[in-house]
């Protein structure tokens, strides 16, 4: 996608983010509050029932929670997160997941995650992070 800032902190953490890039992530959208970002499953994804592993459908939402929650602002991290899984993601399936920050307070917030297939838009997962804001350091 074009247009976006490469010194946005998401932009930044995104660029220094090897675990993401090693699984083919793609950052689609990015605003502050607002994340997309995209990952086919592949054949070192899927486990011994022939669908994805939970864990790489959380890690997919979990970058996504990141990139919301970090652009346009000061360090933010998880503070912790639920998923519910819903539908089984298979091989070849290409997964998008959009994160949208429901709530601020202070430097904590609430953001909740939609992991979608692409082709057809069956809801996959929801994910729900909590984040906090690191204090700038003092100089």
């Amino acid at each position: 996608m074009t247009g976006r800032d490469p010194l946005d902190p998401a932009e930044v953490m995104m660029a220094n983010d090897l675990a993401s890039a090693a699984l083919g992530m793609e950052v689609i959208e990015l605003s502050a509050g607002h994340a997309v970002v995209r990952m086919a499953i592949t054949a070192a994804m899927v486990n011994g029932h022939d669908i994805a592993h939970g864990g790489y459908l959380f890690l997919l939402a979990d970058t996504a929670f990141a990139c919301a929650c970090n652009s346009g602002r000061s360090t933010t991290v998880a503070a912790g997160a639920d998923i519910d899984f819903l539908a089984p993601a298979r091989l070849g399936d290409v997964l998008e997941a959009t994160a949208d920050e429901r709530v601020a307070f202070g430097r904590s917030g609430i953001t909740d995650v939609t992991v979608r297939r692409l082709e057809d838009g069956v809801v996959m997962a929801e994910f729900r992070g909590r984040s906090r804001q690191l204090r700038a350091p003092s100089a």
